[in-house]
C-alpha cells in the first residue's frame, strides 16, 4: 500500500459532458466517483475526494471541499484546499474521469519522483497529463499566486516549476471521459474492472 494520500478531483463543471460526470454510473457502481474511490483504495492507505460541494454525493468518503470562491471551477482551488487541510509534503492526484489508471502507472510515477522536483507528471505522445501525477508542497505558494492572478492553467504552472516528466507509451490508461461519446465508449472497454 502507498502511504501517501491520493486525491480524486471530482469538482469540475463537466460542461462538455452536459451533466456532472462525477455522478455518472460506471461499471457496477452508482457513480464514477465511487468506482474511482474503490479502485484506488486498493493501492493507497488514504484516498480523498476533492469537490466543490460534497453534498452531491450520497456515500461516505473522506472529502476535501474547495475553499469558497466566486464561481471558479478550476483545479487551482482544489490544490489550495488540499494544502490547507493535509500536512503531507506531497500527494498523488487523479481526475475522476480517468478510470483506467493502473497501479503500474502509479508505481512508475513514484519511482521517478524525488524531493528535488515540485511535481512528477505523466506524459504521453499526446502531451502532458497534469491531472495524473505527484504534487509537492513546494508549489503551495504558486497555486495561491495563480488564484490571486486569476490564472488557472496547470500547464503554465508546471512549465514554470521543477517538473519531472514520466513518459508512458500506452495512452489508453489516460483516457478522459469528457464527452458523452467518450463515456459511452468507456462503458464498453474491457479494462473496466
Amino acid at each position: 500500500m502507498i502511504d501517501i494520500p491520493c486525491i480524486i478531483f471530482a469538482g469540475g463543471r463537466s460542461s462538455r459532458m452536459g451533466k456532472d460526470k462525477a455522478l455518472l454510473p460506471f461499471a457496477s457502481f452508482k457513480t464514477l466517483t465511487q468506482y474511482q474511490l474503490k479502485h484506488l483504495e486498493k493501492f493507497f492507505t488514504k484516498v480523498y475526494i476533492s469537490s466543490k460541494d460534497s453534498s452531491k454525493f450520497d456515500f461516505k468518503a473522506s472529502f476535501i471541499e474547495d475553499i469558497k470562491t466566486d464561481n471558479i471551477y478550476a483545479p487551482t482551488i482544489g490544490f489550495i484546499s488540499i494544502f490547507e487541510l493535509l500536512q503531507e509534503d506531497k500527494f498523488f492526484v487523479i481526475s475522476v474521469d480517468t478510470p483506467f489508471i493502473t497501479l503500474d502507472v502509479i508505481k512508475k510515477l513514484f519511482q521517478e519522483d524525488t524531493q528535488e522536483f515540485d511535481a512528477t507528471i505523466a506524459y504521453t505522445s499526446l502531451g502532458m497529463q497534469p491531472m495524473c501525477g505527484i504534487y509537492h508542497r513546494s508549489l503551495e505558494n504558486s497555486f495561491k499566486d495563480m488564484l490571486q492572478n486569476n490564472n488557472h492553467k496547470l500547464g503554465f504552472l508546471l512549465k514554470n516549476s521543477k517538473m519531472k516528466k514520466v513518459f508512458f507509451e500506452d495512452e489508453t490508461v489516460f483516457t478522459n471521459l469528457n464527452y458523452p461519446s467518450e463515456y459511452e465508449k468507456a462503458l464498453t472497454m474491457k479494462s473496466i474492472r
